[in-house]
Parts: C-alpha cells; structure tokens; sequence
C-alpha cells in the first residue's frame, strides 16, 4: 500500500513538471510570436531553394538521432524541437517531413522540384542522422534492424500520428504561423508517449531508421506499411483541414 503510494506521488511529480515545462516553453512561444510579428518582421531572410534543401537535410538529421536506447529515443525526440526553432525561418511552416512535403504539393504550396529537392534531402540528412547517432554511441555503422513493427494496431498508430502532426501544421498555418514550430515540437513529443508505434510519422526517418539494429529501429520488410500509413494519415488530413480552414472566411453561422 505504501508502495502504491509513493508511485502515486511520483506519477504526480513527474506530471508536474512536465507541465511546468510545457507552460516555460508556451510562455517563451508567445514572446516569440510577438517579436515575429511586430515591425521586425518586414524584414524577411533571403532564402534560396538550396538553403532550404540544406535545412530539411540538417533538421532530419535531428529526429533518428534516438539510436540506441528507449530513453536515449526519447532525448533526442524531445531535442527535435530545437531543430525545428533553429530552421524554421529558412524552411517555411517546419515541413522536414517527407510526408508533410507531399501534403504541401498536394495543397497547391509546393512546387515539384521543390518537393522533389525536398525529400532528397529529408532521407540523405534522415540517414546521416542514423550513422551519427551510431558513431556517437560507438555502435556498428552500417546495420539493418531486426526490431519487428508490423500489425494493424502499429500501422493505424502511424496513420493517427501523421494525421494529428499535419493537422496541428495546417491549424497553425491557418490562425498563427509563428507557432508552428513549437506546436509540432511539442506534438512530436507527445505523439511518442500516446502511439503504439513510437510516431514515426516521417517516411524518411521510417526508411533511415531501417538501418538500425537498435530500439528505435524498423525492420525492413516493415518499412513499406508505415510509410502507406504515414500517406494515408497525411490525404486524411489534407481532405480534413480544407474542410476545416479552407473556407472559415465565408461561412455564416
């Protein structure tokens, strides 16, 4: 009974400060998204398509960096944040997702040699990322992972997760842009925790992290249902937001 008491009180702790810094991190967003928005932002950064192209590789980079253990995973996940700050305003709305890329050009905002630049990019840097994190924790560099994630439940995870990663992109791009960073920061992050299948939601990332035998690793022979899972989840959620801001202007209540 004690036991189960002091779990309790622990559970609660760790909920607390979880929620102190998820209010840091918000209070930090909107001082953000004042300065953004203020007489500053008429100065826009020059940005060619190859800068942007280097951003996508270097902010995918980022997000396989979790190879090795479910807590090292978890890190990295959550540092995946700081890569979206870092090249948000030279990769336009935080897309350094192959998938939300696609979701883009289906929209109409994204030009096939763009797009196409784009995914490159997402799966050269995803795969360098892998690499990196294996030097870094003095593992093989070139493996193949045996981690089995197959199943319907695995693959309506990653549907559910890159539905709900698109949709927290187009609701900010559609009320409050300068948020989107910090919005998809913390929806990757609690994605983790509410998936069965640790919310991929990246096709690039999916594909790199084949290419290690550790926790955070896929099969190969799993790599082509998450990434059919991962589209579908980003059409739903293409259908779904025009349905929800596309016309917002006209409606009559």
């Amino acid at each position: 009974m004690a036991l189960a008491t002091l779990g309790q009180a622990a559970h609660h702790r760790d909920e607390h400060v979880i929620c102190l810094h998820a209010d840091r991190l918000l209070r930090g967003q909107r001082k953000a998204i004042a300065s953004v928005e203020g007489p500053s932002s008429r100065h826009v950064l020059d940005v060619t398509s190859s800068r942007r192209a280097a951003a996508h590789r270097s902010g995918t980079a980022v997000a396989p960096l979790g190879a090795g253990t479910s807590s090292r995973s978890l890190r990295f996940r959550t540092s995946e944040i700081g890569g979206l700050l870092q090249y948000s305003n030279i990769s336009m709305n935080a897309e350094m997702s192959l998938d939300v890329s696609l979701a883009f050009l289906i929209r109409g905002e994204l030009r096939w040699p763009m797009a196409v630049a784009y995914i490159a990019a997402q799966i050269i840097g995803a795969v360098g990322g892998v690499w990196a994190a294996h030097l870094m924790f003095e593992l093989p560099l070139l493996q193949l992972s045996l981690t089995s994630r197959t199943g319907s439940g695995q693959w309506l995870a990653e549907a559910i997760a890159t539905f709900g990663l698109l949709l927290t992109i187009f609701g900010c791009a559609a009320r409050t842009p300068s948020a989107i960073p910090y919005a998809v920061g913390l929806y990757i992050t609690s994605a983790y925790w509410f998936t069965a299948s640790t919310s991929f939601a990246n096709p690039a990332v999916t594909i790199a992290r084949s290419l290690s035998d550790t926790f955070a690793g896929i099969a190969p022979e799993g790599v082509l249902a998450f990434i059919v899972a991962q589209l579908a989840g980003a059409i739903a959620a293409v259908a779904t937001a025009r349905w929800l801001w596309e016309n917002r202007g006209t409606a009559k209540d």
